[in-house]
C-alpha cells in the first residue's frame, strides 16, 4: 500500500525502534522563469539503524536532490523527513527552525561527491576537520579540539603529521578521507554519502568503500549511499532504491532486487553492470531514446516512453508504489513480467 500524502504541520508520530529515518512522500520542485521542474516526486522509504540503503539511477534522476533534502541542505517542497534522535525523540526536519535544527544536525552528516571542491583550499586539514567542532562546541579548548581531530584522522587512515598541510597537497583518495573525517568528527548516527567514490580511481574506490564498511561496524553508523554505480551499491548496501525521473520505481533488499528485479528499468540498469572479464559478452538491454524532460514529463508511467513492455494502461495511468514479492514496485505489470537479474556467475568468473 502506498503511504498517504503527508503535509507539513501534521502531528508527528514516534518512529518505531527499528526505524532511524523515515522519508515520507518527499517532493522537491524548482521553478525558474515560470518553468516548474519536479526534481523529486513523492518519494518514500525507511532506513533502519546500522544498515546501508543505496539510491541508484541515471544522472538527473533526482537522487542527489533527494539526499540534500534528507540532510536539509535544501528544503523539500512537500512531505516529511522524520528522524529518531539520540535522545529517542522523533522530529520532522521540515518543521524545525534553525535553532531547533542545530542540535539535530550534528547527528546527520554528509560526504560530498567531489573531494576537490568540497574542501576549502585556504584551510589546513586540521582546520577543515575541526570546523564542525568549532561551530557546535565553541567552548572546547584548542588542545582538546586538536586531540579529537588527530584521533579521527588516524581512524580514517590519514597521517596525523600532515594535518597542517592544505588540500592541494593530497591525492583524491586522501582528500576523500579528509571529507569522511569531517563527517565523523561530531559522532553522527546517519551519514549521506553522495557519490562518495565516483571521482576516484577504481583501486582507491575499493579502499574508501572498505573504510566506510569498517567504520560502520566499529561505530554503528547508518548510511544512505547515493551512486550511479550498481556494482559498488551491490557491494555495500543492504537495501536499494531505484529512481527514475524523480520517482522511486523499486525498493527492496539488495540480494533479491539484483537477483530478480520487478521493474523494467531496474532490469535494464542491471544488464549494464560491467563484468571484470574482457571475454564475457555483455547482454545489455538498450533503452530507446533519452530521459524525458522533467519539466514536461510524459503521462502515465514516466518510463513508458522507453519501456519494451509498455501497454496502453502504462501510457494513461501512473502506477502506485506497491508491495510485490517482498519489495516495493511502481509497475502495472510487476506480477506478470519475468525479468532478468544480475548474473552473479559471470561476475565471479570475472
Amino acid at each position: 500500500m502506498a503511504r498517504k500524502h503527508i503535509q507539513v504541520g501534521e502531528p508527528v508520530s514516534p518512529l518505531p525502534s527499528d526505524v532511524l529515518l523515515s522519508v515520507q512522500n518527499v517532493s522537491k520542485r524548482f521553478t525558474s522563469k515560470g518553468v516548474c521542474v519536479r526534481a523529486v516526486s513523492d518519494v518514500s522509504f525507511d532506513v533502519c539503524p546500522g544498515e546501508t540503503v543505496g539510491i541508484v539511477g541515471e544522472s538527473g534522476c533526482g537522487k542527489t536532490t533527494l539526499g540534500r533534502c534528507i540532510v536539509r541542505a535544501i528544503d523539500a517542497s512537500e512531505g516529511r523527513v522524520l528522524y529518531r534522535t539520540l535522545s529517542g525523540e522523533t522530529v520532522d526536519f521540515l518543521q524545525l527552525d534553525d535553532r531547533q535544527m542545530k542540535p539535530v544536525r550534528k547527528e546527520i552528516q554528509m560526504i560530498f561527491q567531489d573531494p576537490y571542491s568540497s574542501l576549502d583550499p585556504r584551510m589546513t586539514v586540521l582546520d577543515i576537520i575541526g570546523e564542525p567542532i568549532r561551530a557546535n562546541f565553541p567552548h572546547m579548548s584548542k588542545t582538546e579540539r586538536e586531540a579529537l581531530v588527530k584521533e579521527i584522522a588516524a581512524k580514517v587512515g590519514l597521517d596525523t603529521t600532515y594535518l597542517m598541510r592544505y588540500p592541494h597537497a593530497f591525492s583524491g583518495g586522501q582528500r576523500q578521507r579528509i571529507g569522511i573525517a569531517r563527517a565523523l568528527i561530531l559522532n553522527p548516527q546517519l551519514i549521506v554519502c553522495d557519490e562518495a567514490v565516483s571521482a576516484l580511481d577504481v583501486s582507491i574506490q575499493a579502499q574508501i568503500i572498505n573504510l566506510l564498511r569498517d567504520l560502520q561496524k566499529e561505530l554503528g553508523l547508518t548510511y544512505i549511499f547515493i551512486s550511479h554505480d550498481l556494482s559498488v551499491v551491490e557491494h555495500i548496501s543492504n537495501k536499494v532504491g531505484v529512481m527514475y525521473l524523480g520517482r522511486m520505481v523499486e525498493f527492496g533488499e539488495t540480494e533479491k532486487l539484483f537477483a530478480s528485479p520487478k521493474h523494467p528499468y531496474t532490469e535494464a540498469l542491471l544488464s549494464a553492470v560491467p563484468v571484470a572479464d574482457p571475454d564475457v559478452e555483455m547482454d545489455r538491454i538498450p533503452l530507446a531514446g533519452e530521459i524525458p524532460n522533467p519539466a514536461n514529463p510524459p503521462s502515465g508511467c514516466y518510463f513508458h516512453t522507453r519501456c519494451r513492455y509498455c501497454t496502453k494502461r502504462c501510457t494513461e495511468e501512473a502506477p502506485e508504489l506497491r508491495e510485490v514479492s517482498g519489495r516495493m514496485v511502481a509497475c502495472h505489470q510487476a506480477e506478470l513480467l519475468s525479468l532478468r537479474g544480475f548474473d552473479y556467475s559471470q561476475a565471479e568468473e570475472g
